[in-house]
């Protein structure tokens, strides 16, 4: 790569963080029109646009990094299958439970809102960082995709939103709130930035997948201490076992831990295949 290339992808990086001037204006729009028309948010139909958008562009861009491999045709139709298929039916399963009121307060003796958000990562976690295919993909796909698609996260201002309505607890609502739309602002310019290709741009790409993931610690954290009653807030966090609430910590928190997991694993092969090359 000549100087003048990497001069110019310097200053592509550099016009990735301005993109929060727009981001972050049409973000106060969102939450300005769903605190005044709360029936939005409660009918869930902003969840459900959402949900099968984010959901569609995973399967796209899953496919689309797949078509970059060297797979035979078959060979990216059958890992596309048995990657979507689970994800899919996971979803429709923790959909129908929502919606159900599967996940409501004393429902259930089981800490089901737990069991949803640490089981599909103690499954997923393991066989998505060992799996050789999986791997194929990741370096075959930009490692752009896996951080631009999380601007999903600004859907978490939803939490933002119950917190100025007076339906959840602040002690809960504020810092899953703020951590969530932080995490979905900074997922552009992050993603923006990372092309560029430089050491600084990856780093700043892994302090923001880890962020990502303790604001999710912190998040689940909170949320628990309130269950056992080892926070009592002066409201009751009852929104969070609700449709369509109850979606971000049963399917949107899991999810996005492992696109965080899957990031944090791409990024680390392609510099130790950058370093590997270097050193040749």
């Amino acid at each position: 790569m000549t100087a003048t290339a990497l001069d110019a992808q310097i200053v592509s990086a550099r016009r990735g963080w301005p993109s929060l001037l727009w981001l972050v204006p049409l973000l106060v729009l969102w939450i300005a029109f769903n605190y005044a028309v709360p029936v939005i948010t409660a009918s869930g139909m902003t969840n459900v646009a959402a949900r099968v958008f984010i959901h569609m562009l995973i399967g796209l861009g899953f496919w689309l990094g797949l078509e970059r491999t060297e797979l035979s045709q078959v060979q990216r139709r059958n890992t596309w299958l048995a990657v979507m298929i689970p994800f899919s039916l996971w979803l429709a399963v923790i959909w129908s439970a929502a919606v159900n009121g599967v996940f409501g307060a004393d429902v259930s003796p089981l800490p089901l809102i737990p069991l949803a958000v640490f089981l599909p990562v103690i499954i997923g976690v393991p066989i998505l960082l060992r799996s050789k295919r999986m791997g194929q993909v990741l370096d075959s796909m930009p490692v752009t995709w896996l951080v631009a698609l999380q601007v999903y996260r600004v859907i978490g201002s939803g939490f933002l939103i119950a917190w100025a309505q007076g339906i959840a607890p602040g002690v809960f609502a504020l810092p899953a709130g703020i951590g969530d739309v932080l995490a979905g602002l900074l997922a552009v310019p992050v993603a923006i930035s990372l092309a560029a290709g430089t050491i600084e741009s990856r780093k700043a790409a892994i302090a923001w997948n880890i962020f990502g993931l303790l604001d999710f610690a912190v998040a689940v954290g909170i949320a628990q201490a309130i269950a056992l009653q080892l926070v009592v807030p002066s409201i009751p966090n009852t929104t969070i076992g609700l449709y369509p609430t109850v979606m971000i910590p049963t399917f949107a928190v899991p999810s996005s831990i492992l696109l965080h997991a899957l990031s944090l694993r791409q990024l680390y092969r392609r510099a130790s295949r950058e370093k590997a090359t270097t050193s040749a």
